[in-house]
């Protein structure tokens, strides 16, 4: 209900809105526009083409859009705990963390979905084109999976990052960094960055779940030196795990709530 009465309230501005869209699509489109200046110059990137990577950037841009639709207001969460606002939450007879996300809903969003969305099927085109990906029904049912799960982990790292801030109020950008700095991380292949890196994203924080292990398999690529080839199935089992922490980590900051400033 407070998310519809955001969107109602978006939409009464029809041309507003479908400008914000479009700038918000444009803006996030300029990330991709950096691979595309890339591939310009060379042919491959960490050993990966340029349909290879635009498949990775596709599926994690896809899935951190949506987890941004849904959760893009939990940042906001320190600056509710500072100055109190955050008691109107506790008042109302509906779930906390769900009021939380839904307030401020920002339909615009949907811009960075799209994005992602476009150059995911562009790649899937360019992939079948070329024959670098040999289709089977277990490939193209691990794409959606793929979708879904990452999104799943992406919104569990953004409410546990939420739930920090109720001991830190001004950490928003530290939490940002797992986010929209682990979106940017998998937007390119694993084979460029330092093993110990792609370790931490696979055993520590699992963004590698998102899009790189189950891509990496769809792409018919072996995984990471030292992690298991069936890792590329585990997405699911991971957001499930991850959700658990969240809930965890949002309860115990709850219990820890004490008001303006705690």
């Amino acid at each position: 209900m407070v998310a519809a009465m955001w969107i109602r309230s978006t939409l009464t501005y029809r041309a507003s809105f479908a400008l914000t869209l479009l700038s918000n699509l444009v803006v996030t489109f300029f990330d991709f526009v950096v691979i595309l200046l890339m591939f310009g110059q060379v042919r491959a990137l960490g050993g990966f083409s340029f349909p290879e990577v635009a498949f990775l950037y596709g599926t994690t841009a896809t899935s951190f859009g949506l987890a941004d639709l849904v959760m893009g207001s939990l940042p906001r969460m320190g600056k509710r705990v500072r100055d109190g606002s955050f008691d109107t939450f506790l008042l109302r007879p509906a779930p906390v963390l769900a009021q939380v996300a839904a307030d401020r809903f920002g339909l615009r969003r949907l811009g960075r979905v799209t994005q992602g969305l476009i150059v995911l099927i562009w790649s899937l085109v360019l992939l079948t084109q070329s024959s670098l990906v040999a289709w089977t029904p277990l490939k193209l049912l691990l794409v959606p999976v793929m979708l879904a799960s990452g999104a799943v982990i992406f919104g569990a790292v953004m409410v546990i990052g939420a739930s920090v801030l109720f001991w830190a109020q001004d950490a928003a950008e530290v939490t940002n960094s797992f986010t929209y700095g682990g979106n940017n991380l998998l937007q390119f292949p694993p084979t460029v960055f330092a093993q110990d890196l792609v370790r931490g994203v696979v055993y520590v924080v699992p963004l590698a779940f998102v899009n790189w292990l189950p891509a990496l398999y769809v792409l018919g690529r072996p995984a990471p030196e030292g992690v298991p080839e069936g890792a590329a199935f585990a997405s699911p089992l991971v957001a499930g795990v991850c959700c658990a922490v969240a809930g965890l980590a949002w309860r115990t900051g709850l219990r820890a709530y004490r008001s303006t400033g705690s």
